[in-house]
């Protein structure tokens, strides 16, 4: 069971913390991450962890993104700074078993329900 929330409105350049509580979900030797979707477009991956904490991100937010996580507190986290407006989106935590870091949005099993992020110039 994955439960997103942290997403809001913001202005361009701001920053947002977005949280994933997870429950019923093992992380050792699985993986974790974090989609986003945009009205139209296809669900995209942004981020990715493994039980170790090696990450792997899209070319179109390194270096702005940060995916962590919090195996005590079962959470994952996704830190975003310099938004842009092209970063509106529905965004979404996802999870399967297996250790491999992997952003596409077929390779995950179990899905959160999303929290909305709307970024404004």
């Amino acid at each position: 069971h994955l439960v997103e929330s942290g997403g809001e409105s913001v202005q361009a350049g701001g920053s947002l913390r977005l949280s994933c509580a997870v429950s019923g979900y093992t992380y050792s030797g699985n993986s974790m991450g974090w989609f986003r979707q945009a009205p139209g477009k296809e669900r995209e991956g942004v981020a990715a962890i493994d039980s170790n904490g090696w990450t792997k991100y899209a070319d179109s937010v390194n270096g702005r993104f940060t995916i962590s996580q919090d195996k005590t507190k079962n959470t994952l986290y996704l830190q975003m700074n310099s938004l842009k407006p092209e970063d509106t989106a529905m965004y979404y935590c996802a999870a399967k078993k297996n250790p491999f870091l992997d952003l596409g949005r077929n390779l995950y099993t179990y899905w959160g329900q999303g929290t909305q992020v709307t970024v404004s110039s």
